[in-house]
């Protein structure tokens, strides 16, 4: 049902609360043509109940010639802050921003969360952003599971299905979300809540099968037909299958780069109120369909850049792949069976 403009800012208010603004703080919206302006306007708003010291940057269109699509991250590298030092240097300023535009696996995001400011992301419809109000059972949740993914050094994937993938870990540092930046150079998303990883580089191994009903993004298609990934040395080295398995290949050929082939981040999702059915009931360029990315129990899996830890793979094509009803395993422990949490115990959804 739609969400009015005053119940709109009432959540922004809680969410920038539960990021710590105050009276002390500076707050930057950041927006372009395409930003929804009931989301900027209400985090204005909100900021400035709060008594923080808010101000808005607007940046004009960007468009990569070798993007397709709508979706936000169906191009990832430049955005429309690439090469806008002056735009930079204002971002840089505020306490904490609020990302409506986008800026994602960008060098320019980096080097702002370096300076302490912290970043929200806030792209999707506010009826997807109210069912999803993060709260901090989230955190803690997600939080007690990034204790056990931190100490794992390896991370084990199977299905019935026929996923059997193997990926060796403690290159790379645990990542989570939980739909708020409370933390000095703290990156969030509103709504989320899932956490995540990346393989050894050149490590992983093994066949990830994407069963019907799971979900390739930023296609936002449910799969009607099973695609099975061969994956050597980090990276996908077979697609096979019908049709879909087709349109995945020529889409990841297009972009003409070895990189897009990479395993990127993995994890899995702890959010019990994002649902595997939303997409269906969304346009496709409503928002991220942060939905898929986090439902609970989900394996969630990505191709591409890794640039945002430190890896090298600066690459367009960037692919989130949920799968349902996978077993996960940290090292002997399971963490996930057949889509449904069972360790750690504080993690589980009450």
């Amino acid at each position: 049902m739609p969400v009015s403009n005053a119940e709109l800012t009432q959540m922004f208010e809680h969410v920038l609360k539960l990021s710590r603004v105050d009276e002390t703080q500076s707050v930057a919206v950041l927006k372009s043509h395409y930003s929804d302006p009931r989301t900027v306007n209400a985090a204005m708003e909100a900021a400035q109940r709060l008594k923080a010291k808010v101000y808005a940057v607007e940046l004009p269109s960007f468009n990569h010639p070798t993007a397709m699509g709508n979706d936000m991250t169906a191009y990832c590298g430049d955005t429309a802050l690439t090469g806008n030092l002056a735009a930079q240097r204002a971002l840089e300023a505020a306490d904490l921003i609020v990302d409506t535009m986008m800026l994602l696996h960008s060098p320019e995001q980096e080097q702002i969360l370096k300076t302490g400011t912290r970043i929200l992301l806030a792209v999707e419809p506010p009826e997807v952003l109210a069912r999803m109000l993060p709260s901090e059972d989230d955190k803690r949740r997600v939080l007690a599971a990034e204790t056990l993914l931190k100490q794992a050094r390896s991370l084990h994937v199977r299905s019935k299905a026929g996923s059997d993938f193997h990926a060796p870990l403690g290159q790379y540092p645990a990542v989570t979300e939980y739909g708020y930046a409370d933390e000095p150079g703290r990156w969030d998303h509103w709504p989320s809540g899932f956490l995540f990883t990346w393989p050894n580089e050149d490590s992983a191994e093994g066949t990830l099968v994407l069963d019907v009903g799971d979900i390739i993004l930023p296609f936002k298609n449910y799969c009607r037909e099973r695609i099975t990934l061969e994956i050597e040395k980090g990276f996908i080295t077979g697609i096979h299958g019908g049709f879909e398995a087709e349109y995945l290949r020529d889409y990841m050929k297009y972009f003409n780069d070895p990189e897009v082939y990479g395993i990127s981040h993995i994890g899995w999702g702890l959010q019990p109120r994002a649902q595997w059915t939303a997409m269906g009931l969304h346009d496709r360029n409503d928002g991220m369909c942060m939905d898929a990315r986090a439902f609970y129990g989900n394996f969630l899996f990505s191709t591409g850049p890794n640039t945002e830890v430190g890896g090298k793979r600066k690459t367009p094509c960037h692919l989130d792949i949920p799968l349902r009803n996978c077993d996960i395993y940290l090292d002997d422990l399971a963490v996930v069976l057949a889509g449904d949490v069972v360790a750690p115990e504080q993690s589980k959804a009450r």
